[in-house]
């Protein structure tokens, strides 16, 4: 594994007048209410460390008052630590000069804020182009760029309007377009989506989500939605009073919650939405390799099933049966496999959303092969399997 973009060490925020003299409270373990209670102080953070690799979206999510606003802002110094070092692409943000940090600012992140922030004496392209203009990019090849990123976020022909002309959902789109104007390696999205309505909502999600898959940035997505975080997260962490309390994939949050705090959060989220094949499938075990019927028979009768998934150098073949190997064996042990004895079985990809095979599995008489897009047999998903991980609850 490549080292991480960005590495979070040792991170504490205690907002007050003397934080220093408050630090030993909360190394002594005190929790925040009895600090501020003696203290007139807030402890932010406390002792936060995660690492988040290039090209992929991290999610921090936590209620209101966790401190996933305050960390956030910390990677790009609007806050400063009480104590800890950030990196960035190996370079110390908090030893940065205030020249060094105004040039990160407008080279290295971008940000895109929950209530759009955009100015709305510019029109829309003047909007986009704002990084630009900061980075003393000619006139022409900033509205130029400014335009290639109004078309990508479906906004072309909206240039010349106001952002009071637009709708709330095409305002945070010009706020996405302005932040990746700027070609920043990260980008910073502080409940970028949480102040619209539930379908736009989910548009723009679809819209990060198709954009990251030609893009690649780096995304640090600040939440308090779940299913949002389950939905864009290729990580997630969850904050809780200042604390890190679980950090791990989407599934590892949803399956094995660390404490009774993520398992409240996640028994109620739908499990068939949240999880895809690869989180839940088991290893192809019963695999026939043999060309042959009898080759084919002598492996089959060493598995435990009656039943087996014939794969060859061109990957997945299909599922045959025993009786059907038996039966052609009378006939001629040596002839070879052929695609008339197998079963008809649905196949499944390792990427579908649980809700959308549910049918196919259950109505299947047979663990259904999961099949890559090269055409690998990758895994089985028995009803057994999907029963088990839609019925659990978390607690």
């Amino acid at each position: 594994m490549s080292d991480p973009l960005i590495r979070i060490e040792g991170l504490y925020k205690v907002f007050g007048n003397n934080p220093q003299e408050v630090m030993p409270l909360v190394k002594e373990g005190k929790h925040k209410d009895e600090i501020l209670a003696e203290t007139a102080h807030t402890v932010g953070l406390k002792d936060i460390n995660l690492s988040i690799e290039s090209g992929k979206i991290f999610v921090v999510m936590g209620l209101s008052g966790s401190g996933k606003s305050t960390l956030i802002r910390h990677l790009n110094r609007l806050i400063d630590p009480t104590e800890g070092h950030i990196y960035v692409d190996g370079t110390d943000v908090m030893q940065l000069s205030q020249a060094e940090l105004e040039d990160f600012r407008k080279h290295k992140m971008s940000m895109v804020f929950q209530r759009f922030g955009l100015m709305p004496h510019r029109t829309v392209l003047e909007n986009v182009a704002y990084g630009l203009t900061v980075q003393r990019v000619p006139k022409l090849e900033r509205e130029n760029k400014a335009k290639e990123w109004l078309n990508t976020v479906g906004l072309a022909g909206y240039e010349n309007q106001y952002p009071s002309q637009l709708s709330g959902g095409q305002q945070q789109r010009v706020g996405l377009a302005r932040a990746l104007c700027t070609d920043a390696d990260i980008l910073l999205m502080d409940e970028a989506f949480s102040a619209l309505d539930p379908l736009i909502r989910s548009e723009m999600q679809d819209q990060l989500i198709e954009l990251q898959e030609k893009l690649h940035k780096t995304i640090v997505f600040i939440t308090h939605d779940l299913d949002e975080a389950l939905r864009l997260g290729d990580r997630i962490a969850i904050l809780k009073d200042g604390e890190l309390v679980q950090e791990g994939a989407p599934e590892d949050i949803l399956l094995s919650p660390a404490n009774d705090y993520v398992a409240a959060f996640v028994k109620d989220v739908n499990r068939a939405r949240a999880l895809t094949v690869e989180n839940v499938m088991k290893p192809p075990v019963d695999r026939i390799t043999a060309t042959s019927i009898g080759e084919a028979l002598a492996q089959m009768k060493k598995f435990s099933n009656d039943y087996g998934y014939v794969v060859n150098n061109d990957g997945y073949q299909g599922v045959i049966l025993q009786t059907t190997l038996e039966k052609e064996a009378k006939k001629d042990s040596m002839a070879q496999i052929d695609k008339e004895f197998m079963e008809e079985v649905e196949i499944i990809s390792p990427d579908s959303v649980l809700e959308e095979i549910i049918p196919e599995t259950l109505e299947a008489d047979y663990p259904l092969p999961v099949v890559g897009k090269e055409g690998e047999l990758q895994g089985q998903l028995p009803r057994s399997s999907l029963a088990k991980v839609l019925g659990a609850t978390s607690g």
